[in-house]
């Protein structure tokens, strides 16, 4: 009898415990549903950029799985269907997280049991279940360290192979990959994207290859500098799920065990793939996240409203050019570094004191690895109202981030152009370089470059002032 797949975000054919269960049966019928927020009930739909990479990662698929059928619609009504038409009598899929997608999958397992389907889903995205890693009385984690020293007592089952072979059910009616309309056409704004990123499984495997190979050693220190390789850009295959993080594990644990030396880089780095385990953990027990400050006091900070100030900072018009960079980053490339993305996340919400929400939705919509338990915990870790957030009281110097972390100016120069010519020296504040360094470098100020937004002292000091009414709402609720 037919299995139904229902692919969502585990695009990929290796390590996939839904197709591999659904193999064994018999044949399958692998489909992937395209649904509308109206239908979904997802209050936080997929942004450009995530559309984007869908698209070339459903193609990849595709390639490995020639039966893979494309509908658009509501997969509550749509599975069902596909049950009655192909006579399938199992639905398996891998879970997913998100608070509707949870609402939204009981419900459907529900009623397909109630019609004695067997209905199955399974761990394919995350190492840890969210209520697999628990405190000592029970409950979910609020802080990280705790939680990754607990988690590393849990096993990691090794990754799965892809099945040996498939027979896929025929099925004609569905729709082609174009008709789900997923790119960008009127303008096309990620022209070029092909060159820097593969989307899918094969793309995925290149990607943590050359990082091990190449980037690993060293990704203690170096992951902070933007300016150096040392990072996975593995975040948007992880998201879809070209790639497992069971596979990024086990090929990490295999990558040390071979040459020692590479044993705390390798510790760190999956130290830091956790991370995204703890912010799932978050969104699973705390599903406002995305919508509500975790830490209720917070509902009293005073932010200030300015399309204006917000525009300039999502087009890197800010002034400060290590924010500036990250900024245009984003937007040329659909990825910013980890650690400009933490400064640039710091100067909207405590220089401009502009609420988080607003940089949570732009990063949605642009970033390739947008993640809606990432995007919403990280937000509010860097705006202090989250779970082990950073304190209130640290708020990233624009100005001394650059040189700390890119030295040579390598990477302001790459995205900031107008000031490539500019000392190193003067490179990160060109507001209080002199005059006659401007004009060599071609630098004006208010002309080619913007005059910064804001000042960074009387700006840090209004955050503070702000953070004192937090401070106050805390201690009446106490």
């Amino acid at each position: 009898m037919t299995t139904i797949v229902w692919f969502r975000q585990d695009l990929r054919v290796s390590d996939n415990p839904a197709l591999h269960e659904a193999t064994r049966r018999g044949p399958v019928l692998p489909v992937y549903i395209l649904e509308t927020p109206d239908q979904s009930g997802d209050e936080h739909p997929l942004g450009g950029a995530s559309r984007w990479w869908l698209h070339h990662s459903l193609a990849a698929l595709k390639e490995d799985l020639p039966g893979l059928v494309f509908l658009r619609g509501s997969a509550r009504h749509l599975i069902p269907e596909l049950v009655q038409e192909t006579g399938a009598d199992a639905v398996y899929w891998n879970r997913c997280y998100e608070p509707h997608a949870i609402e939204r999958d009981s419900a459907l397992k529900e009623s397909l049991k109630t019609d004695l389907i067997d209905a199955k889903s399974f761990k394919a995205s995350l190492l840890f279940e969210p209520w697999d890693v628990e405190t000592k009385t029970g409950g979910p984690y609020k802080v990280y360290s705790p939680f990754w020293k607990a988690a590393q007592k849990i096993s990691v089952p090794d990754p799965l192979p892809a099945p040996a072979e498939i027979n896929f059910t025929a099925y004609d009616r569905g729709d082609n990959l174009s008709d789900l309309e997923l790119l960008p056409t009127k303008p096309n704004w990620a022209e070029g994207w092909e060159d820097i990123w593969q989307p899918g499984a094969a793309g995925a495997k290149d990607r943590l290859i050359e990082f091990l190979d190449h980037g690993l050693s060293g990704y203690g220190d170096k992951r902070n500098r933007p300016d150096l390789p040392n990072v996975s850009r593995l975040s948007p295959h992880l998201h879809f799920g070209d790639i497992s993080p069971k596979q990024v594990w086990s090929a990490t644990q295999h990558a040390t065990a071979r040459k020692s030396s590479l044993s705390s880089d390798g510790h760190k780095f999956l130290s830091e793939i956790a991370w995204r385990e703890f912010s799932y953990h978050l969104l699973y027990h705390y599903p406002q996240l995305p919508e509500k400050n975790w830490r209720p006091a917070f509902d009293a900070y005073p932010w200030r409203e300015s399309e204006e100030d917000l525009k300039k900072w999502q087009t890197g018009l800010t002034g400060y050019p290590m924010v500036d960079a990250g900024m245009r980053e984003l937007w040329h490339t659909g990825y910013m570094h980890n650690r400009v993305r933490m400064l640039a996340g710091s100067f909207l919400v405590k220089h401009l004191r502009l609420h988080w929400k607003h940089g949570e939705a732009w990063f949605r919509d642009t970033l390739v690895d947008a993640d809606l338990a990432n995007n919403s915990a990280s937000w509010q870790w860097v705006a202090g109202s989250g779970a082990d957030a950073a304190p209130y009281f640290r708020i990233f110097n624009p100005i001394s981030q650059g040189p700390k972390f890119d030295p040579d100016g390598k990477y302001v120069r790459r995205w900031v152009p107008e000031l490539a010519k500019l000392p190193t020296k003067h490179l990160f504040s060109p507001f209080e370089a002199p005059a006659s360094v401007l004009s060599e470098a071609g630098v004006r100020l208010g002309e080619t470059y913007p005059y910064p937004i804001v000042d960074h002292g009387k700006a840090r000091q209004a955050a503070l002032d702000g953070y004192e009414d937090v401070k106050s709402a805390g201690k009446d609720a106490a």
